[in-house]
């Protein structure tokens, strides 16, 4: 006859019992403490823009890149106070590294730009980085990121500007007087047309750049 076997299981301690609930307490308490994500810091405007609103600027704040959040932004260009030359443009920029947002409302009142990683100048071919992305309120905010398939980012010379290109065709081009442009899908954004444009353009373009971190007072 065989021998019997005993098995035995030891049962925790009150102290140990006593000392897992209070690990468990404070575990629940880091959770409860863990901050909530900030909302994202809205572009602080050094003067009101004449084409922007405070709810498009909201919702362009979500997508533009984080080493610019809590940035303030100052007017470096306006058709209407600078004239409408592509030019002015360049010279208005001269000094700066960007980035700049490019926004354009149009004669029936449609907004739609870009922004760029860098300030906008003459170039021999395209520059620029991942960050430069083209948008539109159609009448809801659209962005148009960069793909990856080109580096097609921005290129400026003196008759136009452009911004996004593939197979001959721009994301968003303005010629030397302001005063035309167009909008076709490209592979650098995959975008939509941002815009019908009219054969004359007539618009209105502002051209923001950051000035750096605002400090809170």
């Amino acid at each position: 006859m065989k021998g019997l076997r005993w098995r035995y299981t030891r049962l925790p301690s009150q102290a140990e019992d006593d000392l897992s609930g209070k690990e468990d307490e404070e575990e629940e308490e880091e959770k409860e403490a863990a901050p909530a994500p900030e909302d994202p810091v809205e572009p602080q405007l050094v003067e009101a823009s004449q084409v922007m609103g405070a709810s498009e600027i909201r919702q362009l704040s979500l997508h533009l890149p984080p080493r610019v959040t809590g940035h303030s932004w100052s007017l470096a260009f306006c058709t209407s106070r600078d004239g409408f030359s592509l030019r002015s443009l360049y010279r208005r920029m001269e000094g700066h590294s960007g980035p700049v947002l490019l926004v354009l409302r149009d004669q029936d009142g449609q907004m739609f730009g870009a922004f760029s990683s860098s300030a906008l100048r003459l170039s021999k071919g395209f520059y620029g980085t991942g960050e430069t992305f083209l948008f539109s309120f159609s009448p809801q905010l659209k962005v148009f990121k960069w793909t990856g398939n080109n580096s097609f980012f921005v290129k400026g010379d003196l008759d136009s500007l452009m911004m996004g290109s593939g197979s001959g065709q721009f994301g968003l081009w303005l010629d030397g007087d302001l005063y035309r442009g167009g909008s076709h899908p490209c592979a650098t954004f995959n975008n939509e047309k941002l815009r019908a444009f009219c054969p004359q353009y007539a618009g209105c373009l502002q051209s923001l750049i950051s000035r750096g971190r605002r400090e809170r007072s």
